[in-house]
């Protein structure tokens, strides 16, 4: 069954992000391979996919070399939370090479189109706002995220290297903060730790002053952007800004969820880590003139969902 479907590889499709694009997939009738070593991500978050016979699932490093016969290939494969990609540095910027590297040999070889899922972070603590396509950045590249910063970078470096090189069909996005259900309670981000600490009437932490501001977007929207773009004609090779351009304060954020939880939570503040961006904002006019792509999940719709779920899991 399924072998006459169109087939899709997801690296890191365990994660976050991953999961529901694996869910975006098979609705919409491919054959989905996940590459995943599970080792920030939870093989529960596929647990609708499991018994599918349009599913496979693969515990593999991406470090390590890899080929499948496929259409598309998304690379997701990356801790995306501070947290996690400080936790093991070197590893992280591995990833972001050698398992690049792997995938775009996987999609050369294959005659695949390629989807890269960079990262608002590589315009650092910006210099310019909003942040559009055509800014360069301001990243520390010796920071303790500069593993992240500096490897999406390198990626999306390779990522163009391949299509000037071998004229690859690749796909660059820059993803700015998603947040929904299959977040880990562990993720350590804005919405993640602040829906934890409320739920547990704990203080809710804030680092720095909470007037740093983030633009967040509901997971099916950024979903749906990447799917919708992957399809767009080859020579359509971004990169693209995928967010949610509506600016919220990071106190702000607290204090809805506060309310939406009917937490006893007060909030507490600490020191603003290193490099931590004072300001966050996609300027999406580019996706939106090839897509028509726009997000359409309201903040409070969206962060009532995610509790939802982190309610089973707290």
């Amino acid at each position: 069954m399924g072998a006459n479907l169109e087939s899709v590889i997801v690296t890191g499709g365990a994660g976050f992000l991953g999961s529901h694009l694996v869910k975006k997939l098979l609705d919409n009738d491919y054959r989905v391979v996940v590459l995943d070593n599970l080792s920030t991500s939870s093989i529960d978050n596929l647990s609708f996919a499991l018994n599918n016979p349009n599913f496979e699932f693969i515990d593999h490093d991406v470090n390590i070399k890899y080929f499948r016969k496929t259409k598309y290939i998304f690379n997701l494969a990356c801790p995306a939370s501070p947290v996690h990609y400080q936790k093991d540095a070197i590893k992280t910027i591995k990833t972001n090479i050698f398992g690049t590297i792997n995938a775009l040999e996987c999609a050369r070889e294959s005659g695949a189109i390629i989807l890269q899922a960079s990262t608002s972070e590589v315009y650092g603590d910006p210099l310019v706002h909003p942040q559009r396509e055509t800014y360069w950045g301001n990243v520390n590249p010796i920071g303790v995220r500069a593993c992240y910063d500096e490897g999406k970078r390198t990626a999306e470096t390779l990522f163009f290297d391949y299509y000037r090189t071998y004229h690859l069909p690749i796909k660059v996005v820059r993803i700015f903060n998603t947040y929904g259900p299959n977040m880990s309670i562990y993720d350590g981000r804005v919405v993640s730790n602040f829906i934890v600490q409320a739920l547990k009437n704990e203080p809710l932490q804030i680092y720095g002053d909470g007037t740093q501001t983030r633009s967040f977007c509901y997971v099916d929207d950024t979903i749906d952007a990447m799917f919708d773009f992957i399809q767009t004609p080859k020579g359509y090779t971004g990169p693209v800004n995928i967010g949610n351009p509506t600016e919220h304060s990071v106190s702000e954020i607290a204090e809805i969820i506060i309310s939406l939880t009917n937490s006893k939570s007060t909030i507490k503040y600490q020191e603003l880590p290193q490099d931590d961006p004072h300001r966050r904002k996609p300027e999406i006019s580019k996706i939106n003139e090839l897509t028509n792509w726009e997000p359409i999940v309201p903040l409070r719709e969206g962060l009532v969902k995610t509790i939802e779920y982190f309610k089973q899991k707290v």
